[in-house]
């Protein structure tokens, strides 16, 4: 969840540079930026705990290192940042668009995202214990190792995500879409599969279903892969 630490300033509709931000920062207590622009700004290694960011423009900012644990990013518009090595643990991330951003080895525990644009992201080597995604976009994102373990998933799109070796583990799909996607080596005993789309799933590669509840629509599809056909 994001901080209970209460932001002690507001700032509105400005253009905020390195030198603004660090200086802000300097305080020790959290800020809420509206509707401020710190495009291509480098933030890196910077502590911005419990700060909110509503509508704000971040797109190719430069996060590296940050740390930004219990912070709150609202409606924000954020294609290209980097959040690489960053803290964003116990942090609300909902309605932004982060598309082909960057969180590789990012510290995501704790965290929600909600309602989301992730197409194209890096979260390679991401810490994502207790990690929730909700009606969040992820399609052509690379995620290889995500453990979402006992997660209830809803509304995601995987579709040509790379999961390689990801942990599915008694999830519950709803309304979700593997599509394409690389499963290689992924785990899914338990899970409950019937609210995903399955399509571009070879029988080949079934067996790495075993033990996860799958519709008699989809066993049709898979089976459709040997040319046979379900009555």
């Amino acid at each position: 969840m994001a901080s209970e630490m209460t932001p002690t300033h507001i700032i509105e509709s400005r253009t905020l540079d390195r030198a603004t931000v660090e200086a802000l920062a300097k305080s020790g207590m959290p800020h809420k930026l509206v509707d401020c622009t710190l495009e291509e700004a480098h933030l890196s290694r910077l502590v911005l705990e419990g700060w909110v960011f509503e509508a704000c423009n971040v797109k190719q900012a430069t996060f590296t290192g940050a740390k930004l644990g219990n912070t709150l990013w609202s409606d924000c518009k954020g294609g290209l940042a980097d959040f690489t090595g960053a803290d964003l643990s116990e942090s609300r991330i909902e309605g932004c668009d982060f598309n082909n951003s960057s969180f590789r080895g990012t510290v995501l525990t704790g965290a929600q995202i909600e309602r989301c644009k992730l197409t194209g992201a890096n979260l390679s080597e991401a810490k994502t214990l207790n990690l929730t995604f909700e009606e969040t976009r992820l399609a052509d994102a690379r995620l290889p190792g995500l453990s979402l373990r006992k997660a209830r998933l809803n509304g995601l799109d995987f579709q040509l995500a790379d999961l390689r070796k990801s942990d599915f583990r008694d999830a519950i799909f709803q309304d979700c879409s593997l599509r394409d996607a690389n499963l290689a080596e992924c785990r899914f005993e338990g899970a409950d599969l019937r609210g995903a789309d399955l399509g571009g799933i070879r029988l080949l590669n079934a067996k790495q279903f075993k033990g996860a509840t799958i519709s008699r629509d989809q066993a049709g599809q898979l089976l459709a892969e040997l040319g046979l056909k379900v009555r």
